[in-house]
């Protein structure tokens, strides 16, 4: 069998533990823990997909969480920080923090969309996330 047939293999060998959905992330309810940056949560049975809207001169500031966090940039930038390391990220640029690692992010004069990727969920965002996907 190739990579191919094996990645893309129709053969299952377990049973669906959900059905699948399509979710029109401008419809769900954002929140704002803090001026200036909006979350709309996205969950999945064991992850979930966190879309993130900062406006200018906005701060997520330095905290740390038990879920493990992949940061992908879709358009503008910001200044994201990961235990002492600064670095200014743009569209296409991705960050991985692990569990318990210090991080936090800022926009000076420009306006960044990102979705981050928590896996399990982010806690914080759980009800919420949880009531979104009971009104899809």
């Amino acid at each position: 069998m190739t990579d191919a047939e094996q990645h893309f293999t129709t053969h299952a060998d377990g049973t669906p533990t959900a059905p699948g959905r399509y979710v029109d992330v401008a419809s769900i309810e954002s929140v704002e823990l803090v001026p200036g940056l909006l979350f709309r949560p996205v969950l999945g049975e064991r992850t979930m997909l966190n879309f993130v809207s900062f406006e200018p001169n906005t701060e997520a500031p330095m905290h740390v969480h038990e879920e493990e966090q992949i940061v992908l940039v879709l358009e503008g930038e910001f200044e994201f920080e990961i235990d002492g390391d600064v670095r200014t990220m743009h569209a296409g640029d991705v960050a991985v923090v692990p569990s318990w690692v210090p991080h936090g992010a800022r926009t000076h004069d420009t306006s960044c969309r990102e979705v981050d990727v928590f896996n399990p969920p982010r806690r914080t965002l759980l009800e919420h996330a949880r009531r979104q996907a009971t009104t899809e």
